[in-house]
């Protein structure tokens, strides 16, 4: 309860300032306000020796392989001589950088961070491909000395994994073999004075398994509440854990965007409430299957990957608005949900009595429930479709 009276009163202005505008203006003002949802920003600094993986790192995070367009240049010698920013193609607020290698003779942890700005990252990604040395050490001394958080990442270790299955042949086994790269990486930080060190093992080219999601979650603790669901939304859809925590980090935004149908309705602007019921809906909608990775462009990637044809993960998806999202089925579903409010008044009234800026059941009280529900019946289908195209893909990989 405590945070609505500072919602209430930010509410209150957008509904003050949009009853001077005309319908066209109005709209324009809501759609900055949703627009502004994505424009809290996260970097994420990628650093190490080269040749350790650093940009295939940058571009798996973005859900890109190396040979993409846009992707950071990979390559066995060091590509990157000065800190390379790359926009995630679809959350632009989400800036993750490929930073020049360290490790050279000349390496000074200080003035290395000094060059590549490190006021500038909420987090630090610390990349070797074997085992981690003097160099890594002082940069992460210097990191802790500025309060910057930083994470260990052992890479390549699908290629340590097939190495060693070539050695070991029948005696083979995957789970022994990540513990004792693990702890040698461990044992290695604690020879060059890391307490308690914790890496993370990842391949860049098999996000999905091994180390990924706890480093994931690592993170998501480390960061503060308004950059947690920024890093949600822009992780690649690997997992189920994440597809679950993307659709809680949706779930807890509809409340929000669901006021400013309330205050619409509360306005007398002629065709106001209904034209920002229906940019609300197409908005939101439009972004819950980017997040999950069912647009077009999304969908073409993972063709491209699966060597599946659209059709096929189409076929999977029972939501009605992967087929397309039109005015016409979306106000016949305004139409049936507002019918659906009229019915349960005494339902309506309860949960919204105590938000005094919508009232309970005015016609402002009735849009926010209206549109409340649809937004939460959207994302629940859109979540359901990304999971069984996630299980599809998995087992195209097995």
């Amino acid at each position: 309860m405590a945070s609505f009276p500072p919602v209430k009163m930010h509410l209150e202005n957008i509904k003050e300032s949009i009853g001077s505008l005309d319908l066209p203006s109005a709209i324009k003002k809501i759609n900055h306000f949703l627009d502004k949802q994505e424009h809290e920003e996260l970097n994420i600094g990628i650093t190490g020796e080269s040749g350790s993986g650093k940009s295939s790192f940058v571009n798996a995070l973005r859900g890109l392989g190396d040979g993409d367009e846009g992707s950071a240049k990979t390559g066995v010698v060091e590509t990157t001589m000065k800190p390379e920013e790359y926009l995630h193609p679809k959350h632009k607020n989400v800036k993750v950088w490929d930073l020049p290698g360290i490790g050279t003779p000349k390496f000074k942890a200080h003035e290395y961070l000094k060059e590549v700005n490190i006021q500038r990252y909420d987090v630090f990604i610390i990349i070797a491909s074997d085992r981690f040395k003097e160099c890594h050490k002082l940069l992460a001394k210097e990191i802790i000395g500025m309060g910057k958080k930083f994470y260990f990442v052992r890479s390549k270790i699908d290629l340590s994994i097939a190495a060693e299955k070539r050695k070991r042949k029948a005696n083979f086994d995957e789970k022994n073999t990540l513990h004792s790269i693990r702890e040698d990486c461990e044992n290695g930080l604690r020879e060059i004075n890391v307490k308690d060190p914790v890496v993370f093992l990842i391949s860049s080219w098999e996000l999905e398994k091994y180390d990924f999601n706890l480093l994931e979650e690592k993170i998501e603790k480390d960061l503060p509440q308004h950059k947690r669901d920024v890093l949600l939304l822009a992780l690649p859809n690997i997992t189920l854990e994440i597809n679950e925590k993307k659709k809680k980090a949706q779930e807890n935004n509809i409340a929000k965007v669901a006021f400013l149908s309330a205050c619409a309705a509360a306005v007398p602007v002629p065709g106001l409430s209904i034209a920002v019921d229906l940019t609300i809906l197409i908005k939101e909608t439009e972004r819950y299957l980017k997040v999950f990775g069912l647009d077009d462009e999304s969908l073409q990637n993972l063709c491209e990957r699966s060597g599946k044809s659209i059709e096929h993960y189409k076929s999977l998806m029972k939501s009605p608005l992967h087929a397309g999202i039109s005015h016409a089925s979306l106000i016949a579903m305004l139409e049936a949900a507002s019918v659906a409010v009229t019915v349960f008044k005494g339902t309506v009234a309860c949960v919204l009595s105590f938000i005094p800026v919508i009232g309970s059941l005015t016609a402002g009280g009735i849009s926010f429930y209206t549109v409340s529900t649809m937004l939460h019946r959207a994302l629940d289908d859109i979540e359901e479709d990304a999971r069984n195209v996630l299980l599809d893909s998995v087992q195209t990989e097995a």
